[in-house]
Parts: C-alpha cells; structure tokens; sequence
C-alpha cells in the first residue's frame, strides 16, 4: 500500500497535538503565512507547471492560478486564522453529581483530518491553519492538476514546522493518484474525519467509496428567486454579483428563478452580465423576453440538463414560474442545499421562503456569494458543510472539534 507509511506517521505525530499549547501554534501560523510571501516566487515557478497543463478556457484554470496578490491573501488569512480564539478545550457542561463526582464536557480535535480537493492549491493553506489552529492532523490529497503547486506549497509549511520544533508528520500530502484515493477512503484506524472539496462528482464519489466518516462539502447548485415583490434594482445587483464575482466557486449563482409577473424586468436584472460574457440558457418564456434585448451570441434556449448544474463559469440558467409555490417547488428540485436566495418586498414571502427552504444558508435581499466562513464572522472556513450531521454551512473552527467527557474524582467506586 502506498500510503501506509504516510498514514502511520500521521497518526503517531496527531497524538504529539494535544501537548502544542495555543501560543506555539499561533507563532507556527504567523510563520507559515510570512515563509508563504517570502518563497512566493518559488511557489509560482511550480504553479506555472501546473498552469501550462491545463487550457486556459476551463473553469478550472482561475481556481489553479496563483498570484503574488492571491499569496499575498492567504498569509493574510492565514494571520487572521492565528488571531482568533482557539476552540479547544472548551467547557460544554460541567456539573458535579451527588457521590463527588466532578464531570465535564470540553472541546478536543478529532485527531486526523482528511482532505480530498481538486484544482485550488490554496487549500493547502487553509486546511493546514484551520486544522492545526483547532489541534488536528491532516492528510492532504489534492488533484493531479494542482500536484506541483501542492508539493511546493507543502514543503515551505513543513519546513516551518521543523524549525519551530513541531513534528512536520502531523502534515500529509499524498500522491496525486488513484490508488492513493482509495488508500484514503479506506483509511479506518488513522484518519477520523475525511472532508471532499470540489465537483458534484468528487463527492459523490468519496460519499459512495468511504468506509471513514464524510461530511459533504463544496457542491453549490445556487438559485436566487426573483419574486413579484422584488425591487429590480436590488435583484439587478444581486444576480450580477452571485454570478459575476467569482463564478469559479460553489456560491455562485447557478440558477434564475423568476415570477412571471415580473419577466418584462428581466432584461433589467441580466443588463449587467453581458460585460462579463455570462451565457444564459433560459426557458421559452425568458428566452422571449430577453430576445433583441440580450446579445444574441449568449442567449441560448434551456434544455432539462440546463437546470440542477453547477456551472462554475460565465453561465446561468433562467427558470420561469408562475408563483412562490412553484419557485419552491424548482429549487427543491434541484438544489445541492448549499446556498438559495430570495429577492422580495413581500415580509411573509420572505419569512416562509426562509423557513421552507433546505439548505445550509438561505439568503433574503442579499447575494449568495456571502456564504463564506470569514463574511460570517467565523474567520475562516474548510468548506461548506452540505449535510446535516455534525456540521451545516460553513465550517470553520468550532466545527472541526468534538468532545470528550472528563470525569475527576476522589476513589469512587459505583456501587
């Protein structure tokens, strides 16, 4: 087996984790985030490796692409994810029962998290702060796209750890391959918690293939709902901004759904998607009404497969629906629970919109890309929690603790 070794040395350096006190790992964090700025050309040399294998017009490409500027904001993050409170060893309960003894229940790590993620090498980074910022191990297993950037980026943290006398094991990155994949999957007895970031097809796949626990993340099939009610100018901002900011991550905007009352603003609302090339696939009756005021070259008519896809690029679907009920009834249809939005006026509309829809993060009046550890306020994220075990939304340090009980006592014995 490929990886046993790996796994081996992951595991025995995890239980050195619980002896690092908060300060230490705080000065490892700020180390990292400044040896990240100071070999940044080092690290985009092996970039650039990975970059010119991959066509620049796959939406892949701006989640492979690092920059000066992009490195530059991960040792920011990086700083910020040291600033904030450690999650450890927080007490959920404390009581003390009627024969002395003293029980409580307090945060600790999970031990040894995994990590499997496609074409976005500044995961490497961020799982590495959040898990050891929250006492964890990690085992990183990236794509083949990103291998050379992964390697490089690897090397400068592990150094760092060496030099600040940490055990550069408790970080693993394994072989960008198959067999390492399944290796990973299959890992009970070293890694506790496997996380998959990336594709609809990447996590189902993990979900199919683990036998170690899973939490969901990253697919993001997004609609924001257009209602009769909604104020145009703020849908008009809204879908430009879900759609047009970053369409490369998982809240970005996917799926336009709109009341039929209200299809004479379309044009008004998609006006700014042209300037950044968006194609839209809209339903026969979008389709007529952004005809001559749409260009021409990026209106297409929709077909089944155009809804419930998670584009990850200049694209978007426009769904036409005669009322709330039916807007519901499509986002239920199709959503990855990730994050739904509603554009409305209407405060009942927009509070059973709020109660009914199933997802990790429903929004009212406000753009899906918010959904976001750091715009929450938590700091930073490892990923968007699509399930409901455990974790939901953002995950972000609290997230990536469990607990255990403690119980002191005094020679009791239980009679």
């Amino acid at each position: 087996m490929i990886c046993d070794m790996q796994f081996e040395a992951v595991l025995n350096a995890s239980r050195t984790m619980p002896l690092l006190s908060e300060e230490k790992i705080n000065e490892v964090l700020l180390a990292v985030a400044d040896a990240a700025e100071a070999q940044a050309s080092e690290i985009l040399e092996e970039n650039k490796k990975d970059l010119a294998r991959m066509d620049p017009a796959d939406p892949k490409y701006d989640r492979l692409l690092l920059t000066k500027e992009r490195i530059a904001g991960i040792a920011s993050d990086m700083r910020n994810v040291a600033s904030l409170p450690s999650p450890l060893g927080k007490v959920l309960d404390a009581k003390t029962l009627p024969n002395g003894l003293e029980v409580s229940k307090i945060t600790v790590a999970f031990g040894v998290i995994g990590v499997i993620y496609e074409s976005r090498p500044n995961v490497s980074f961020d799982v590495f702060s959040i898990c050891l910022k929250s006492g964890n191990a990690c085992v990183l297993k990236g794509a083949t796209d990103a291998a050379d950037s992964n390697k490089a980026i690897v090397k400068v943290i592990r150094q760092v750890l060496k030099n600040k006398g940490v055990n550069p094991e408790v970080l693993q990155l394994l072989p960008p391959s198959r067999e390492a994949t399944a290796e990973l999957l299959n890992a009970r007895g070293f890694v506790d918690l496997l996380i998959p970031r990336g594709s609809q097809g990447l996590i189902q796949y993990v979900r199919d293939n683990a036998t170690i626990p899973v939490i969901e993340t990253g697919a993001g099939i997004c609609h924001t709902y257009f209602d009769a009610s909604g104020d145009k100018d703020k849908g008009r901002a809204i879908v430009n901004n879900a759609k047009t900011r970053r369409p490369s991550v998982c809240n970005s905007l996917d799926c336009l759904v709109v009341h039929e009352d209200r299809l004479a603003d379309l044009p008004y609302l998609c006006a700014f998607l042209p300037e950044h090339n968006v194609e839209v696939f809209a339903d026969e009756a979008a389709y007529k009404a952004l005809v001559g005021k749409y260009p021409a070259n990026l209106l297409k008519p929709a077909s089944e497969d155009s809804f419930g896809t998670e584009f990850l690029s200049y694209k978007m679907a426009i769904k036409t629906v005669g009322g709330f009920e039916q807007a519901v009834q499509h986002i239920t249809a199709h959503t990855s629970k990730h994050s739904e939005a509603i554009v409305a006026e209407n405060q009942d509309t927009i509070n059973t919109f709020l109660k009914i829809i199933d997802a990790g993060a429903v929004f009212a009046n406000a753009s899906t890309a918010f959904t976001d550890g750091a715009q929450f306020g938590l700091g930073a994220e490892i990923g968007i929690s699509t399930q409901k075990l455990h974790a939901r939304g953002p995950m972000a340090l609290q997230e990536l603790t469990s607990y255990k009980w403690v119980i002191r006592g005094n020679g009791q014995i239980r009679p």
